[in-house]
C-alpha cells in the first residue's frame, strides 16, 4: 500500500514562541478512490524544525500498518537528513555532529526513526508557499495550529 505524506511544521517566534505541525494522509484504494486524512497539533513553546520532525511523526505514527510511504516536506533539515545521510553519521557519532556538538532534537529525531522503521519511507523535497496544494494545506493546518487556543507543551523544550 503506498501513502503519500505530506507535512509543514511553523513556529511563531522561532525559538520562543507557540508552534504547530500540519500533515495530510492520501492514499488511493484499490477501487481508485482517494482518501485524505489532515492532523494538526499545536504547542506553547517550540521552535521551526521540532514541529518539522513532528509532522513527520505524526503522519507516520498515524499509519495501522506496514505501509510504503513517501514523505513530502519543505524542510530541508528533514528530507536532507535522510538523503543525505546526515541521521547516519550523527548515529555513528552517538548523536554528536561537525565539532562534536551535540544534535538537535536528538528526542524526535529518535522518536522518527523508531516510527519510520515500521515502513519503507523515502523523502522528497518540495518549494515551500510555491502553491503547491498539499504543502500550503499543511502550511495553513500548521500555522492554525500555531494560532490555536488547545497549545500543549513541548517536552523537548522544557
Amino acid at each position: 500500500m503506498l501513502v503519500k505524506v505530506y507535512t509543514d511544521g511553523a513556529a511563531r517566534g522561532n525559538p520562543d514562541g507557540p508552534g504547530g505541525y500540519g500533515a495530510v494522509l492520501e492514499y488511493v484504494d484499490g477501487k481508485g478512490q482517494l482518501h485524505t486524512k489532515e492532523l494538526s497539533q499545536g504547542y506553547t513553546k517550540t521552535t521551526n524544525n521540532r514541529m518539522e520532525l513532528m509532522a513527520v511523526i505524526a503522519g507516520l505514527e498515524a499509519l495501522n500498518l506496514p505501509c510504503t510511504v513517501e514523505v513530502y516536506s519543505d524542510s530541508q533539515y528533514v528530507v536532507n537528513a535522510f538523503n543525505q545521510h546526515w541521521v547516519d553519521g550523527w548515529i555513528k557519532k552517538s548523536w554528536k555532529r561537525g565539532k562534536n556538538e551535540p544534535v538537535k532534537n536528538v528526542d524526535l529525531w529518535k522518536r522518527l526513526l523508531e516510527v519510520k522503521s515500521r515502513h519503507q519511507v523515502t523523502f522528497h523535497w518540495v518549494k515551500g508557499h510555491d502553491g503547491h496544494p498539499q504543502n500550503e494545506r499543511c502550511d495553513q493546518l500548521a500555522t492554525t495550529a500555531a494560532d490555536g487556543n488547545e497549545l500543549i507543551v513541548d517536552e523537548g523544550l522544557e
